[in-house]
């Protein structure tokens, strides 16, 4: 295996397409914006990287990293990816995805849903559980005591022996955790989904500490035996997660984002920064109930 294409720019599809890079494989990165917007990241890369427009990347790879939001997953060309090896990073989140019922019913899992969209495509669902930041920091070489594992699910067993090796060369081992229809175990709300890999929040930690902590821990080593146990444990509950930018900027002082002004949360609902019980405190803004009402006050909630 020699090229990966990389559909998706963000964190994780830059992530993977800098250990690619650094494990000498060459790498087609793409977007939905087109090759002109990469430019930069290119740059970063180094020579064995280049720009393309999706299908290329889709067509000159010998495996292909689907890293873009499940809602945009699905708007692609059934056919864009049949025959070829594809790394699933998908993970539902309602708030930004919008509701899917065949996913709220638990009719299908995230990976079954991609696999039935894209039809022919050797799916392995992979690099969903592990942070941005530790995907790079945590990559080892094989036999690394501090090496760590990764789950991967797929119905495809040559694929996922495929899928195997390429996780070794880019610095990870894999669990096998079967079928598409259990790859529910490695998704949000379950022991396995990113906060083993995070480590342990530093002692007395708040406000911009949690912060800094969320976007740039290096990490811990998370060992095959312990996510196998960790698969083991998972409880299958409701699906989908929270959008995944609380661990950015939700964790801050009042929840701010570029260009906006305080999220406002209407008087007659529940506040819903609780995000993590017993671990963190999270500040929203509460709305005024009323023009005669005092301003927007902050709400702080106990994680």
């Amino acid at each position: 295996m020699t090229t990966l294409g990389v559909i998706g720019s963000g964190a994780i599809g830059s992530g993977v397409a800098r250990l690619a890079v650094a494990a000498g494989m060459d790498v087609v990165v793409s977007n939905s914006r087109g090759p002109q917007t990469l430019t930069e990241l290119v740059a970063d890369l180094g020579d064995r990287a280049r720009a393309g427009a999706v299908a290329e990347a889709a067509a000159a790879a010998d495996a292909v990293l689907l890293a873009i939001p499940l809602k945009a997953v699905l708007t692609l060309p059934p056919d864009l990816l049949a025959g070829q090896l594809v790394l699933d990073t998908s993970n539902y989140y309602p708030g930004r995805d919008g509701r899917i019922p065949e996913l709220d019913s638990d009719e299908l899992t995230t990976s079954q849903l991609v696999q039935r969209h894209l039809v022919g495509a050797r799916l392995v669902k992979a690099f969903n559980s592990i942070g941005a930041n530790q995907l790079t920091t945590r990559a080892r070489p094989a036999g690394d005591a501090d090496r760590s594992a990764l789950p991967i699910a797929g119905d495809d067993d040559g694929a996922k022996r495929e899928a195997t090796a390429l996780l070794d060369r880019l610095g990870f081992d894999a669990v096998d955790t079967g079928g598409t229809a259990g790859s529910w175990r490695s998704e949000p709300n379950t022991p396995v989904y990113v906060m083993p890999y995070l480590g342990s929040l530093p002692e007395d930690a708040g406000g911009e500490e949690i912060a800094e902590f969320f976007s740039n821990s290096p990490g811990a080593p998370v060992p095959a035996d312990r996510v196998r146990d960790l698969i083991a444990a998972a409880v299958r509950g409701k699906a989908g997660g929270e959008w995944p930018s609380a661990w950015r900027s939700g964790h801050r002082r009042p929840v701010r984002r570029r260009g906006t002004a305080p999220r406002e949360v209407p008087p007659d609902q529940a506040c819903p920064c609780k995000r993590g019980a017993g671990l963190v405190t999270v500040r929203c803004w509460v709305a005024p109930a009323a023009e005669d009402r005092p301003p927007a006050r902050p709400c702080v909630t106990p994680g």
